[in-house]
């Protein structure tokens, strides 16, 4: 399941990538080994509410009382958005799997080729991924990144008969991307 996610991963961002935009932060939550879901992050204005908007990616997996989640980031997006220092290699695709006992951090740096520049001066690259560095057992992770990690497993109590389904609706009302497997969309 593993490299399968890492897949899907560096697929989503070389396409971006190439279309000149970096994907915002994903989670895939999982129960019992079973993907709920692909949900990226709304859009985010720089400061606070990019620290608000990424940990609250963690809401989604709470409500289906997710046992593993797989956060997903662009080093120098997440750090530029939320105002941090940037921690680790960059560019860089960070993969984090979390349970409540722990997390790994992975890391897929790569180097960026040009391939084209619009009018508006917007680049279009490709990725051309470089070892990855072994992964990092409890490994540091950027503050919104380890909220979200932390909050996935603290169960949401909302008075509703279908708690993951509201909170669905209310997580796509506030403008996250939620693309829920078939077993989970009904």
């Amino acid at each position: 399941m593993w490299d399968a996610l890492v897949g899907v991963a560096k697929e989503t961002y070389t396409a971006s990538l190439g279309e000149g935009t970096v994907p915002r932060p994903l989670i895939m939550p999982l129960v019992r080994g079973e993907l709920v879901g692909m949900i990226w992050a709304r859009p985010l204005k720089v400061g606070q509410d990019a620290l608000t908007g990424i940990a609250e990616l963690a809401n989604i997996a709470a409500a289906a009382d997710a046992d593993e989640v797989v956060l997903v980031w662009e080093t120098h997006d997440v750090a530029t958005a939320c105002e941090l220092p940037i921690v680790g290699p960059a560019p860089c695709l960070n993969m984090v799997l979390a349970t409540r006992e722990g997390h790994v951090l992975h890391q897929y740096p790569y180097n960026e080729q040009l391939l084209s520049l619009s009018p508006e001066g917007w680049a279009s690259v490709a990725p051309d991924w470089t070892p990855a560095p072994a992964p990092q057992p409890g490994g540091e992770l950027v503050s919104p990144i380890q909220a979200a990690v932390d909050f996935s497993f603290i169960p949401i109590e909302i008075d509703h008969p279908s708690p993951f389904g509201v909170t669905v609706v209310l997580m796509e009302e506030d403008g996250y991307r939620v693309s829920l497997t078939e077993a989970f969309a009904g």
